[in-house]
Formats: C-alpha cells, sequence, structure tokens
C-alpha cells in the first residue's frame, strides 16, 4: 500500500513543491485526496506531473516528453519565426513577393526593349565594317534576336518545355534526359 500523508504541507515538502501548488492543484481538480482525507504522495506526484506545464513546474516531464511540452516548443518556434521575419521586413531583407515581380517585369521589359533596339543601332556599323547592306544586316539581325527572345520565352512559359524545379528539389528523370538532349 502506498504511503499515506495527512499533511498538506508534508506532501508539498516531499513533491519539491510549494504548499500554494499543493492548493491550487487541488482546488482546480488536478489532485485529489483519497476518501479517508490523507494524501497518497506516489498518485499525488504523478497526477501533478501529467498536468504540469514543462519549464514552470518541478515535476514535469521534459518539453519533448509530453504533447503539451511539443506544442510549447513548437508555438515558441513559431513565435521565434515570426519575430525573425519581423525583423528581416524593418531591416529591408525582406521585399513583397508583387513588388518583387514587378520589378522583375520592369527589368525584363527593360532587357527585352534593348535587345530589339539592338539591331537598329548596330546593323550600320556592322554593314561598314562587312562592306554589306545595311537595311539587309538589320533584318537578319532581328530576326535572330527574335528568335533568340521567342526561344528564351518558351523556357518561361508554365507548362512549356523547361519546367523549373524549386531550390533543393530534385529534377525529375524525364526532365533530366531532356535537358541532356536539348543540350
Amino acid at each position: 500500500m502506498a504511503e499515506r500523508i495527512t499533511s498538506a504541507r508534508e506532501v508539498a515538502r516531499r513533491l519539491g513543491v510549494s504548499h500554494t501548488a499543493i492548493q491550487k492543484a487541488e482546488r482546480v481538480g488536478r489532485i485529489t485526496r483519497e476518501p479517508d482525507g490523507s494524501w497518497d504522495a506516489d498518485r499525488v506526484r504523478r497526477d501533478m506531473a501529467e498536468s504540469a506545464r514543462p519549464g514552470r513546474s518541478p515535476l514535469a516531464p521534459p518539453m519533448e516528453a509530453t504533447a503539451l511540452g511539443r506544442l510549447t516548443l513548437a508555438k515558441l518556434a513559431l513565435r521565434v519565426e515570426a519575430d525573425r521575419l519581423a525583423i528581416d521586413t524593418r531591416k529591408g531583407r525582406l521585399m513583397n513577393v508583387v513588388a518583387a515581380n514587378t520589378r522583375i517585369d520592369e527589368i525584363a521589359g527593360a532587357m527585352r526593349d534593348a535587345l530589339l533596339n539592338w539591331p537598329a543601332r548596330i546593323a550600320g556599323q556592322i554593314a561598314v565594317d562587312t562592306g554589306a547592306d545595311p537595311h539587309l544586316v538589320q533584318t537578319v539581325l532581328q530576326e535572330h534576336v527574335a528568335a533568340l527572345l521567342n526561344d528564351v520565352a518558351d523556357q518561361f512559359e508554365v507548362g512549356g518545355a523547361a519546367t523549373f524545379c524549386r531550390a533543393g528539389e530534385d529534377v525529375p528523370e524525364e526532365r533530366t534526359t531532356e535537358l541532356l538532349s536539348s543540350g
């Protein structure tokens, strides 16, 4: 038979908690007295350990040993991540996705326009250097630049010939074969 203790103070002393902790636990129903009014020290220890908040009670098992502890750790990890993101946002390390996409579109459009205007700017110089007709040189350059831009655009089409993977993902077998045969 388990040891019976009549004093709540003695139970608290043996468990290493305060008398107030025993009173509060009894008041909220975490622990109960035996029918004769005494305390079963082993049962009180077990009941308090099962309902103790990890990190707050000396009776609580390690954080990762209980569901409550794992949830507490997960909540802490989420709060740390949210704080890190808030700091990164304040320091300008993070950018709004819509703003980033808008900026990328602006840069890509400027590069496309520069490439499309390049044949008209350079055709005269090439024609002088080679002795060819300037209009013919410009037409040939424009055709090749347009073909180059179309090839690049095809690579970035959703569901097009090129499928891009996220960083850290493996390239599917059929995609690897496609890349090797086209390169």
